[in-house]
């Protein structure tokens, strides 16, 4: 407990001390998290009434600046995914490359409203962080330098992610079975939602083939988040960016479990983040309404947008910026069925379930013939080789990250890409002319499709990319 002492004169009498205790939700208080959310209060499938709270305490936490108070700081952890000391205390908490780098989470999630982009200012320095590696330069050699991605429609991608994992790691299972049942090897492409990932060749002994696969790791788990799509789920994303920029440790990684003690960074603050903040800040990521293109008034705005949606498909951008993903379901659970060590997995604790049809942007999403929802995110879930040797911009990183190859990058959902400015995983380019230039490997060919057109089709595309807008 905290006290202070306030002198109180009472005529000539002596001073008297008067002892007030403080509390973590006194409006005077330095917390940013008054009281942890229970986790507890929040189990099963929520109705719309405890979505909504859930959220809001999501929304108090993303936007909250969190002080020494509460824990921020890590002077002996490093910014490391797997929790991982120092050799020694840093020189500085704050610090623009291996963090603390943010107060808040909204201090670079704010481009054009919070839950969105950054500017380039807002970059961050990513690197795997291992004790020997703590670094104090921006040279690419130490770290790759990122640009902030927005969230909004981040819970329908998470879901598209795994309804698609599910479907290719029964088709490797169904694969097994064919090769077992006629005792000779079978190769199977592997398609989820009309996404081609490779393809894999299974045998009757029960080894399988994964050197054909392509733009997803071997395991078939689709990794939807981060600009190298590297990440599973909001959780592993909230759990990690907690700890590097903030050096705010939930407790389920960062735990007696893992790390047999509740005070890894050795900060003098145990159990800085629960497991009922996690699930909050994801509920309140998972539940951002997706963008949805711009209802056009300007007539001449309309007809140059309606011509340029059509270059986009013929230059083939389209083949990679799928125009929308059918889902089946808009139910989510947290833990989700992919989350792994290092976060809450399912069956460890009762699930969080919610229905995000409860919320109101939900109607805006139009069904297809199957009765599925069409999430118009303009994107695959899937990494693809982005640069070469003529047309290298984007090939600009020197380390890999989690064995993807340095040109290697999934494909940036275009949902919202006429609001999240500045373009590229490094934020240095100012206009979308740019980035589409920039396109090398296996977008070269949409790339010269697009610099063939004339100066009239180009300006039309841009129309038409203009109207992707995220709307407060």
């Amino acid at each position: 407990m905290k006290h202070h002492m306030f002198s109180v004169k009472c005529g000539l009498a002596a001073t008297i001390a008067i002892a007030i205790t403080a509390h973590a939700n006194d409006p005077w208080s330095e917390k940013a998290i008054p009281q942890p959310v229970n986790i507890s209060d929040y189990q099963g499938t929520l109705n719309k009434q405890q979505l909504l709270s859930l959220i809001d305490a999501g929304n108090t936490l993303f936007s909250a600046r969190f002080t020494s108070e509460d824990g921020v700081g890590r002077p002996m952890a490093t910014q490391a995914i797997i929790p991982t000391k120092r050799k020694r205390p840093p020189r500085s908490e704050f610090a623009r490359t291996a963090g603390l780098d943010a107060n808040a989470c909204s201090s670079c999630h704010n481009v054009p409203v919070v839950g969105g982009a950054g500017d380039f200012s807002a970059n961050v320095f990513v690197s795997e962080g291992f004790q020997h590696s703590d670094f104090d330069t921006t040279d690419p050699q130490f770290s790759n330098e990122r640009n902030t991605n927005h969230l909004f429609g981040a819970g329908l991608v998470e879901l598209l992610a795994r309804e698609m994992t599910s479907s290719l790691i029964d088709q490797r299972h169904q694969a097994l079975l064919e090769a077992k049942a006629t005792k000779i090897p079978v190769k199977h492409v592997l398609n989820a939602k009309g996404v081609e990932y490779g393809f894999i060749t299974a045998y009757p002994d029960g080894r399988v083939d994964t050197s054909n696969i392509e733009g997803i790791d071997s395991d078939l788990v689709i990794r939807p988040f981060s600009h190298k799509g590297v990440m599973t789920s909001l959780r592993q994303f909230t759990v990690n960016a907690l700890n590097h920029h903030h050096g705010m440790q939930a407790s389920e990684r960062f735990g007696a479990r893992w790390t047999s003690t509740d005070d890894h960074d050795e900060d003098g603050f145990e159990k800085e983040i629960s497991s009922g903040d996690v699930s909050a800040l994801v509920a309140w990521q998972a539940t951002l309404a997706p963008p949805l293109p711009l209802n056009v008034e300007d007539e001449r705005w309309m007809a140059a947008a309606q011509r340029g949606e059509q270059r986009f498909k013929e230059a083939g951008c389209a083949d990679c910026h799928l125009p929308y993903l059918p889902l089946s379901s808009l139910a989510f659970a947290d833990p989700g069925n992919m989350d792994a060590a290092g976060t809450l997995r399912m069956g460890e604790v009762p699930d969080t379930v919610y229905d995000m049809a409860l919320l109101d942007w939900a109607a805006t999403l139009e069904k297809d013939e199957n009765g599925d929802y069409k999430v118009p995110l303009f994107g695959d879930l899937k990494r693809h080789v982005i640069a070469d040797q003529q047309v290298a911009a984007f090939g600009n990183e020197l380390l890999s990250q989690r064995f993807v190859e340095r040109n290697v990058f999934m494909t940036t959902e275009l949902w919202g890409v006429a609001s999240t400015a500045p373009y590229g995983h490094r934020g240095d380019m100012t206009t979308l002319r740019e980035a589409i230039n920039a396109h090398g490997g296996a977008a070269r060919p949409s790339r010269d499709a697009w610099k063939a057109l004339d100066e009239a089709s180009q300006t039309d595309l841009i129309a038409w990319l203009k109207t992707l807008v995220i709307t407060p």
